[in-house]
Order: C-alpha cells, then sequence, then structure tokens
C-alpha cells in the first residue's frame, strides 16, 4: 500500500521478472480496479510488470471516494509509483478508460513513457458520452438500456448521466447502490460482443459496483477534467514520437471505434489493429492475441 496524499492509499502490484523491461499497467472504469488477467498480456520473462487500484476502488483506501479524485491526481500517483520503484521509463498499457489515462500521463510526461498499448480507445469526449448513456448504444441493445433507465423518471431522462450523478451521490446508502447496480450493469451487459449473456460476475458485487459507478459517473459529469472537449486528441503533436500500437473491436460498443480512427489520423505512425469479431472486452480471444502480440513487439521496439 502506498500513501499518496492525506486522504488516499492505492495499491500496488509488482510481478513477472524484477530485472525485465518495466510496464505499468492501468485498468478501465475509472473505478474498475485490477483484475489478474491484466498481468497476463505480458511475457513474466521479459517484463516487470506493476499495476496498482485507482484512487477509491479495487483494494485503495477510502473506498468509492470522490474527493481528490481526478484525471491528474492519477497522473501524479503513475509518477509517484515510477519514482517509488526507481523506473527511469517504462511501456504504459491502458484499455478503455485506461486508455483515456494513458495518454493524459504520456501527455504530460513523455520522456517517461518508453511506448504505449492502447486497447478499446476512450477520448472521454462528450460524443463518446452521449452515445453510451443517451443515444446510440441505446439503438444496439434497447433491452439492455431498458433496464439501465429503469431508475430514472421520464422527467429527468434527457441527461442520464446528471440524474445517476443526483443519485450515486445520494447521502442515502440504498439510493446510491439502486443507481449503482444499474449503472454498472448497463456496461457490463455491453461490454462483450456475446452481449448481456456475458455479463462479468464482478458486475454483480455490491462493493465493485458502487466504487465503479460512483466514479465512473463523477469523471464523466467532470468531461474527465480536462481542460476542453477533445483536449486529449489535440495533444498528439507531443506523443508522436513514442511508439503506439493501437487494439480495437470491430464491435465495441461501449467505446466505438471512431475514437481509435479518429486518434490514428492525427498520430499516422501509431499502428491500428482492428479485431473484426470482438467488442470491448480485453478478454476476448481477438483482443487477447493482439494485446500478447503487442506486448512482445514493444519488448525489443520500444524507446527504452
Amino acid at each position: 500500500m502506498v500513501r499518496v496524499s492525506d486522504l488516499h492509499t492505492i495499491y500496488v502490484e509488482q510481478s513477472g521478472n524484477p530485472r525485465g523491461r518495466p510496464v505499468i499497467a492501468l485498468h478501465g472504469g475509472p473505478g474498475g480496479g485490477c483484475s489478474p488477467e491484466m498481468r497476463r498480456f505480458f511475457d513474466p520473462a521479459r517484463y516487470r510488470i506493476v499495476m496498482f487500484d485507482q484512487r477509491g476502488c479495487g483494494r485503495s483506501m477510502p473506498h468509492a471516494e470522490l474527493r481528490e479524485n481526478t484525471t491528474w491526481d492519477l497522473v501524479d500517483d503513475i509518477e509517484q509509483v515510477r519514482t517509488m520503484l526507481g523506473v527511469e521509463k517504462w511501456l504504459v498499457l491502458g484499455g478503455s478508460w485506461g486508455s483515456t489515462l494513458a495518454l493524459a500521463y504520456a501527455a504530460r510526461h513523455p520522456e517517461r513513457v518508453a511506448g504505449l498499448v492502447l486497447r478499446g480507445v476512450f477520448l472521454l469526449r462528450k460524443s463518446e458520452i452521449d452515445w453510451f448513456y443517451q443515444d446510440g448504444a441505446s439503438h444496439l441493445y434497447p433491452d439492455a438500456f431498458a433496464r439501465f433507465a429503469a431508475p430514472i423518471p421520464d422527467a429527468e431522462r434527457g441527461d442520464f448521466v446528471a440524474a445517476y450523478h443526483k443519485r450515486l451521490t445520494s447521502p442515502d446508502w440504498a439510493t446510491r447502490m439502486v443507481a449503482a447496480r444499474a449503472w454498472a450493469r448497463w456496461e457490463g451487459e455491453t461490454i462483450s460482443i456475446a452481449g448481456p449473456s456475458a455479463l462479468p460476475s464482478r458486475f454483480n458485487e455490491d462493493r465493485f459496483v458502487e466504487a465503479f459507478a460512483r466514479i465512473e459517473n463523477h469523471y464523466f459529469m467532470n468531461g474527465g477534467f480536462f481542460e476542453h472537449d477533445g483536449w486529449l486528441l489535440d495533444q498528439t503533436p507531443l506523443l508522436r514520437r513514442i511508439p503506439c500500437r493501437i487494439v480495437h473491436g470491430r464491435y465495441d460498443v461501449c467505446t466505438p471505434m471512431r475514437s481509435a480512427w479518429d486518434l490514428k489520423q492525427r498520430w499516422p505512425e501509431a499502428e491500428l489493429e482492428i479485431v473484426h469479431d470482438a467488442g470491448h472486452s480485453s478478454l476476448e480471444p481477438g483482443i487477447v492475441d493482439a494485446l500478447v502480440r503487442g506486448g512482445d513487439w514493444m519488448a525489443d521496439r520500444a524507446a527504452w
């Protein structure tokens, strides 16, 4: 456990080869916490693998805390962990929100990034939030979206993110949990190309969904704490010397491929691999294969 502020303590773990190439793997959400499969994308004989639960989620404390919890707090935490571990520069892997955080970190500290492996690119633009939480994905999964909409009265359905924010920050625990379960279930039912039948089990666990829903909604209400909409995309001139591989499922509903495509257009040196039989989940076979190959490629070709 690493104390990163007077309020927050984060869980950090290492695995693999202590003398290997350092890599930090950034989980999704925000608020998703680490999962064991994240370390499995890298050869443990070649890599020193670092993971941490971001503020307020997983094993970090305090649980589901929104105070002092912004993108830039997390960027500072990554730097604190890097310094603590004596790493000069490292490969950064990020999936979904993890790709957002990876890009934000690289924009602030490009000299510390040997390479980027991004999966399910999410630029946290308003259009992406509107697609998933208002009108877009709802046309592909109307059954799941009906369950997402159910806790919200008709009068508040013009802005689901704001309506959920009111409930997820309610002083009443029961109100918060009804909202958290519905918010998390919507993403869990659309994360895989298999749809609702592939709902991951942790999306039914109250401890997980409380942090996931509260923190995710908090970041989306605040536009990712970026200076303006589309800020991440505007930072690509700072990143173009960093080796980058992008992996994206063709049928990703949570973070549609348009974001990966837009990033590639601004960053022609980046390699984009489209997995034609995959959605958003990092565990779909084609995504796993592409990420493992990306890690192997970076071991020798990143800017170490």
